[in-house]
């Protein structure tokens, strides 16, 4: 199951994507709910809200460990991590593609108050979000700090 949802959303992700480049122009943006949420073509050569324009080579070596870091984490961790982790792996992998293929990453939604994101970000966000409810959740058992 975990295996397919890292598929799914990495199929989304990239089929949007290539969907949104080849029907929108750089900048074009298309209103989906007019002042609300539109499809904009966006080139991200940053990270989150195009932080560190110019550091693909970072970036790449950036997603690469996170990779391997939940990947060798995978295993040991309970089912919903897992679901939380594969969220972010498949959003990594997905923005890694873009980066090794183009050298940015392929942004399109854009809700006009925020940045414009893709698929693969919003998994990932979701899945660190999971894993921080997580994290509080565990932290404020009755059975936290006890060995």
């Amino acid at each position: 199951m975990i295996v397919t949802l890292i598929l799914l959303i990495l199929a989304c992700d990239q089929c949007t994507k290539l969907l949104c480049a080849r029907y929108l122009t750089l900048h074009q943006s298309l209103p989906v709910v007019k002042g609300f949420f539109h499809l904009t073509l966006v080139h991200n050569r940053g990270a989150a809200f195009g932080i560190g324009k110019g550091h693909v080579l970072f970036f790449v070596f950036t997603s690469l460990c996170a990779i391997v870091f939940i990947v060798l984490n995978f295993r040991k961790s309970t089912a919903f991590v897992r679901c939380s982790l594969a969220l972010i792996l498949a959003g990594a992998v997905g923005n890694l593609i873009d980066r090794l293929l183009f050298g940015y990453v392929v942004d399109f939604l854009d809700l006009r108050i925020w940045p414009v994101f893709n698929v693969a970000d919003s998994a990932i966000t979701v899945g660190a979000l999971f894993l921080v409810y997580r994290i509080f959740k565990d932290s404020r058992s009755p059975a936290a700090g006890t060995s």
